[in-house]
């Protein structure tokens, strides 16, 4: 299997070279060169297998055995799901009607980051070790992405990871999940700041490719192909959890409703969809609205700031995986996706062609929600069904409580819930209920914890520059690239 840019204009690589990069080099995201069609037959075989075999399935088709056999693919696949509370790994509870709700928040962290990080950081494991190189990973937060990736490599040899997050922006919960990981190859910055200004000392690092090279850095946002592979399988559970038959000659078609922000859920499921999984997407947001206005009328331009919401890890602005969904629906067109996205990085507002918004909104429906249809839709669920929803499943729901009062008759429903109520007190406690106490949270609050501070009078760059050195003289070998 080979990628390829979306923007045509780099040499295109393997799983491997995928896996450690970024952006590629001509600022497109990596993305398979082709396909693999699934029938209808490979679709009722894989209907009886448990969630970590439907990931290794799927990998199996994107990774291939020259670079990780197949032994040694269930074996990583064992080690990354080993440490989920639920058995299943991820969980469907259907509720009264007609909700079914997936959750994807029995991992370490408590949210579906978990999933992929932890079978991301067995990759990257698994090639560092063969390679005898090692990586330094550098992660900016607003809350879960950090956690689930200090939780995916603490206690790694061949990984450093260093974290910032925003002093004061993210929740108690969130906060701690980070700062009490005492682990020595991992170190966490909390700086005196919002998301967005803790990304510029890393974009300033990232920018300088010479030290880039020289540190085997790398980041492990949602722009990495791997976390995307994995939640592929998100939808091919859901599918096989909700479709009332697989006996049906077509087979039913099955909606899933995704609460997004980056837009990397939303993109892994219009793969799948690709692939041939029968199923339609509700792209549910909040406020923070670029992605619905995008499938409604082809307005993809930012607005003039972000609005925080009680969903705050959809508050973003810039939905960079839509590139990947643009791509895939223009045909692979790399000239068409080039056009595009370089003059929304000039201009930071693009109109759609009418072709291409006509095939958005053919594949994926759209939704924005209020906060304070949040909170009605999470005390509505808790009244209904005893069952609390976060604010981000809360997105998703809203949609499906909307859609019911509606005369026509839908689609089977599964709603993909991305976090548990128990990370999100505040926004319980705004909806009027009574916040969950898990006893792993409230350990947190009597554990030791470590980070280091940056102020508004620190050298925020200069900073992190001297950790990564700091961090470098300890591997001889750390001139050379991981990924050669």
């Amino acid at each position: 299997m080979w990628y390829v840019s979306t923007r045509g204009l780099a040499p295109r690589i393997d799983f491997e070279g995928a896996l450690f990069s970024g952006y590629a080099p001509d600022g497109g995201l990596y993305m398979p060169e082709k396909l693999p069609q699934l029938s209808s037959e490979t679709l009722r075989q894989w209907s009886v297998l448990s969630y970590p075999s439907l990931v290794t399935e799927l990998c199996a088709l994107f990774i291939g055995p020259e670079l990780i056999p197949r032994n040694d693919l269930s074996d990583l696949m064992h080690q990354a799901f080993c440490r989920f509370r639920c058995r299943e790994v991820v969980h469907l509870s259907r509720l009264r009607s007609g909700l079914n709700v997936l959750e994807l928040w029995h991992g370490v962290t408590h949210a579906f980051k978990d999933l992929s990080l932890c079978c991301t950081a067995q990759f990257l494991q698994y090639f560092l070790e063969k390679r005898e190189k090692h990586i330094t990973v550098v992660v900016g937060t607003s809350g879960d992405t950090g956690s689930a990736a200090i939780a995916s490599v603490q206690g790694a040899k061949n990984i450093d990871i260093i974290v910032l997050l925003p002093k004061g922006h993210c929740t108690k919960v969130q906060e701690l999940q980070m700062t009490t990981v005492l682990s020595e190859n991992v170190h966490v910055f909390a700086v005196e700041g919002n998301s967005d200004e803790l990304d510029e000392p890393i974009k300033a690092v990232f920018a300088d490719m010479v030290f880039v090279k020289k540190h085997n850095l790398m980041s492990l946002n949602s722009i990495n192909w791997s976390r995307l592979l994995v939640q592929m399988a998100h939808y091919f559970f859901a599918y096989f959890r909700c479709v009332p038959s697989l006996d049906l000659h077509p087979l039913p078609v099955v909606e899933v409703v995704v609460p997004t922000g980056a837009a990397g859920n939303l993109a892994a499921g219009c793969i799948a969809q690709k692939m041939g999984l029968p199923i339609r997407l509700a792209a549910a947001v909040n406020c923070n609205d670029i992605i619905h206005r995008s499938v409604q009328r082809g307005d993809f331009s930012l607005s003039e700031a972000v609005t925080p919401t009680l969903a705050s890890a959809m508050d973003i602005q810039v939905p960079y995986n839509m590139e990947r969904i643009f791509w895939l629906l223009s045909g692979c067109d790399s000239q068409v996706t080039r056009t595009l996205m370089e003059q929304f990085e000039r201009t930071q507002s693009v109109s759609l062609p009418k072709e291409l918004q006509s095939k958005l909104s053919a594949v994926m429906t759209s939704v924005s929600v209020s906060d304070e249809a949040i909170t009605q839709t999470m005390a509505r669920c808790w009244e209904e069904n005893q069952y609390l929803l976060c604010p981000h499943s809360a997105v998703a729901v809203s949609y499906h409580y909307q859609q019911m009062h509606r005369q026509t008759p839908s689609l089977p429903r599964c709603c993909l819930a991305p976090a548990s109520a128990a990370k999100f007190p505040e926004a319980v406690l705004a909806a009027g209920l009574t916040p969950e106490t898990l006893p792993e949270i409230l350990a947190l609050e009597r554990k030791e914890t470590r980070c280091t501070p940056m102020w508004r009078s620190d050298n925020w760059t200069l900073m992190l520059r001297d950790r990564i050195e700091d961090i470098g003289r300890r591997w001889p070998d750390h001139f050379q690239d991981a990924s050669e």
